[in-house]
């Protein structure tokens, strides 16, 4: 057995995109067509506007925040909930309080979970 840390302090400071107080730690990249992360917002954190690169799937593991997506439309998340962007997508993120996120990105990516109606925020 092998025990790794990935927490906040092992990662790397967010500055692209006018983002602040974010926080990435890479998990595993079993290949060159995904790629597995931790994001972690801090109190009042911003990842702000970009293209995802490729499909992403954003998973809230604990605390909430927000998501933009192509609609332009602010929508409150929080732990248990996911959010999926396709490539290209303009998305940004956000938290007032705090949250931690575990990303997921691949070429050939696709949900399987019940897909919601979100009320904007």
């Amino acid at each position: 057995m092998r025990i790794f840390d990935f927490d906040k302090e092992t990662g790397r400071e967010i500055t692209q995109f006018n983002s602040k107080n974010s926080n990435f730690s890479k998990i595993i990249q079993p290949n060159n067509q995904i790629h597995i992360g931790c994001i972690y917002i801090g109190p009042d954190g911003i990842l702000g506007p970009h293209p995802a690169p490729i499909s992403q799937l954003f998973i809230v593991l604990n605390g909430q925040g927000w998501v933009i997506g192509k609609e332009g439309l602010r929508y409150h998340i929080q732990s248990g909930k996911a959010v999926f962007w396709e490539p290209g997508e303009i998305h940004e993120s956000g938290s007032e309080l705090g949250m931690t996120v575990i990303v997921i990105e691949g070429e050939d990516l696709k949900p399987l979970m019940k897909e919601i109606e979100w009320i904007e925020s």
